[in-house]
């Protein structure tokens, strides 16, 4: 219930709603994890450790969930977060395989709520192997929606599949220097 973004929530189909209550506490209490996270740590962590606290020096990075609350927090707060890298997001279409159509609202909202391109950095990955088998669609979707508004892959923006990749921790673990270097990277525009 953290990491679900209250909007993919609402604009869900029931039948997702029913399969992702199986999974959740309540509903969805993402806004007040994302609050926290930048009125509570982010300053906490700002104040006590040598940090560059700017837009473009602060990500988020999370796996499958993770990935979803990843992009949400670039999405509520753009003046924080630089960027956001997304590994192996369980997007909540991907548990409908039967169902593409039940994607389209979420898609809509994410076409006018995702930051215009230019300023922010994103990243995107999938497996090929255990829940990743089914994500590729959904994240081709998902990259439409981002070429629609303008975004160019690039070094603003990066979508890279994994054969042979699974959706746990050794997997993410083994390629996690590819989107840390991503977002901790300078981009082209910005040397």
């Amino acid at each position: 219930d953290n990491y679900m973004p209250h909007e993919f929530y609402e604009l869900a189909s029931d039948e997702y709603r029913t399969a992702a209550n199986k999974y959740m506490r309540a509903e969805p209490n993402s806004r007040n994890y994302l609050r926290f996270i930048v009125e509570e740590l982010k300053p906490f962590i700002d104040a006590n450790y040598r940090t560059r606290p700017g837009r473009d020096d602060t990500f988020l990075m999370g796996s499958s969930a993770g990935g979803m609350i990843s992009l949400y927090g670039l999405i509520e707060y753009p003046e924080v977060f630089g960027g956001a890298a997304c590994v192996s997001t369980h997007w909540p279409s991907s548990m409908m395989k039967d169902n593409p159509e039940a994607n389209a609202p979420i898609l809509a909202w994410l076409r006018g709520a995702i930051p215009p391109p230019g300023d922010h950095k994103l990243y995107f990955d999938f497996g090929t192997l255990e829940l990743d088998s089914d994500y590729e669609p959904h994240q081709r979707a998902v990259d439409d929606v981002l070429r629609e508004i303008g975004y160019v892959a690039g070094p603003l923006w990066q979508t890279r599949k994994f054969e042979g990749a699974g959706h746990n921790e050794s997997a993410w673990q083994a390629r996690a220097h590819i989107p840390l270097t991503f977002l901790l990277g300078r981009a082209q525009n910005e040397e």
